[in-house]
């Protein structure tokens, strides 16, 4: 496989809680074209930050494989799942390039609310980024237990609960878990999805440690949504929360 840019060419740490990123990388084979996968430069502060090298990583929804492509190349051992066998597919294809490291990158398909083959606080840095509800569909339903499939936002809590007590089983003690999300609306009214996901993850015992926004660019504000947006009074959300949580 034949990369032009294994790495960025500038890249700064970010440090405010406000992360904006106009651009995508497309260093080594980032892309985005799996709709919906976060921007690479989130994904490469966060691992910088909170994990060194020759820690062992988890990104339980892997989509289309932001997670493991940085994990080559900034040398993290990673596991990485996802329910849909596509995702895995597109991830393998994703990281078959070379590189100086070789860490060790386990991509296979599995459900992120049962990781019981992975040992109690074995894991030092937890990476997610789950669909919003049903904002952007992964299946059509033919895929059992596929989130993306959910539309009542409660019961996509409950399910994101179960998600949030495995991470906080098999994460050691003092490290963190990253979770990007958005909100969405129903009827016009705001719904603050990701508070609501943030909240489940205190409950199971995480503390919250930060709070980012990041800016959502790419987000395909059409005519026809501006104009709705005028219409009947409503803004378009362009923004997503980044919850750094702790396990203590």
């Amino acid at each position: 496989m034949r990369i032009k840019q294994l790495n960025p060419q500038e890249f700064e740490l970010e440090c405010t809680t406000v992360w904006s990123f106009a651009r995508r990388g497309k260093w080594a084979t980032h892309n985005s074209k799996y709709r919906g996968n976060w921007a690479p430069e989130v994904v490469r502060n966060l691992i910088l930050r909170y994990s060194s090298e020759g820690d062992i990583l988890l990104d339980p929804m892997v989509g289309g494989g932001t997670t493991a492509i940085e994990c080559k190349l900034l040398n993290r051992d990673l596991l990485a799942f996802d329910i849909n066998p596509n995702a895995v597919k597109l991830t393998k294809e994703a990281i078959g390039f070379e590189c100086e490291f070789e860490p060790n990158i386990v991509v296979d398909q599995n459900d992120s609310r049962n990781l019981s083959f992975i040992e109690n606080e074995s894991i030092d840095f937890v990476l997610n980024h789950p669909p919003y509800v049903d904002i952007i569909k992964y299946s059509n339903k033919e895929i059992d237990g596929d989130l993306s499939n959910i539309h009542d936002l409660d019961l996509f809590c409950d399910e994101m609960q179960k998600v949030a007590s495995e991470f906080y089983r098999v994460l050691k003690k003092g490290k963190f878990c990253a979770v990007l999300i958005g909100d969405t609306r129903r009827n016009k009214m705001y719904q603050p999805l990701a508070y609501k996901v943030m909240e489940r993850f205190l409950r199971v015992g995480f503390v919250l440690k930060e709070d980012i926004i990041k800016h959502q660019h790419n987000c395909k504000a059409t005519g026809f949504w501006i104009n709705r947006s005028k219409e009947y009074n409503f803004l378009l959300i362009m923004h997503e929360h980044l919850f750094i949580f702790q396990k203590l």
